[in-house]
């Protein structure tokens, strides 16, 4: 059953020089109970698509075209009403990146998941409310003793434990997870990312894990999405991409990994920097750093098409 149709998916940030263009025409499905990473450098446009399901952008964002389409319904055109009762937190949640950010350090993190939930579902009492506080946090392996703590008494993995559990407050189809391994440590980041896979099997979630870490990636989900300066460069099966890249900047991507199991080597990167969106370049938006680029690569945006089952490249000379 698919939850979440993304097609066509174009948001703009408006600033005095101009249209910054973060991402454009973007598309990709959501399967009930599946995980899809979505990978990519710094500034290719993760967070905004994320932001766009949900249509919480900053005031100058703007969604310019394209369809989100869940359960049969086009989030794009549901009035603010609608998004805040029927969508939000109730059919897609967000575990922000950052938690100690993302917390109010003033609240009782109690306080805090009860807002959510009362904020979202009006005829719920703060009893209730309080009570599934316990429940949840007990769920996410914090003691509901804790509830009554403030962020600050919290680690850094108990803050991310509590954002989830605020994020899975209204009992959501889709938790889209931006980041979850930001400033843990390796063993925590181990935990919390177990935690969100027991977590979508055992409540059939279906999850979107926003990163750049492929191995974060390659742990949890069954597809990956990879984007670079805004658009999708591949998309498929996570087995397809890791196994078989086609695209230049997906294979770049995974070669800048160290193996453990094979022989010692130097480290590989990818030369140059990711362009200004301002002003991006012409045709496919990685040919300035792609050592295939082809005149056409120059000239002409290449498509996302089919290469094989569960497996999309948007590259002239994988397509060709």
């Amino acid at each position: 059953m698919t939850l979440l149709d993304v097609q066509n998916l174009t948001t703009y940030y408006t600033i005095g020089r101009g249209s910054v263009k973060a991402v454009e025409g973007i598309s990709f499905q959501l399967e009930k109970g599946e995980a899809m990473g979505l990978v990519g450098e710094s500034g290719c446009g993760k967070t905004t698509a994320a932001l766009s399901l949900l249509r919480i952008l900053p005031y100058n964002g703007r969604i310019v075209t394209g369809k989100i389409v869940f359960k049969g319904t086009d989030i794009v055109q549901l009035s603010e009403d609608k998004l805040r009762k029927e969508i939000r937190w109730k059919g897609i949640s967000l575990i922000f990146q950052g938690a100690m950010n993302a917390l109010n350090p003033v609240y009782r993190i109690e306080e805090q998941i009860v807002e959510a939930i009362q904020l979202h579902e009006s005829n719920v009492k703060k009893k209730e409310a309080r009570e599934r506080v316990g429940k949840l946090l007990e769920m996410v392996g914090v003691d509901k003793s804790r509830a009554r703590n403030y962020p600050h008494e919290f680690s850094g993995g108990m803050r991310q434990r509590a954002m989830i559990a605020m994020a899975l407050s209204s009992n959501p189809d889709i938790v889209i997870a931006d980041e979850p391994g930001t400033a843990l440590d390796v063993i925590v980041q181990a935990q919390v990312l177990k935690l969100l896979d027991e977590l979508k099997k055992r409540l059939d979630l279906a999850l979107l894990m926003i990163t750049h870490d492929l191995s974060l990636v390659a742990e949890v989900c069954e597809k990956l999405a990879v984007m670079y300066a805004g658009n999708m460069a591949e998309y498929g099966n996570v087995l397809n991409l890791f196994k078989k890249p086609l695209h230049p900047y997906t294979q770049d991507l995974i070669g800048a990994f160290p193996n453990i199991h094979s022989a010692k080597r130097l480290m590989i990167s990818i030369p140059g920097s990711p362009p200004d969106l301002l002003s991006p370049p012409s045709g496919c938006r990685f040919h300035p750093r792609c050592k295939y680029a082809m005149d056409i690569c120059k000239k002409e945006r290449p498509e996302l098409k089919k290469v094989a089952e569960n497996h999309y490249v948007a590259c002239h000379l994988a397509t060709r």
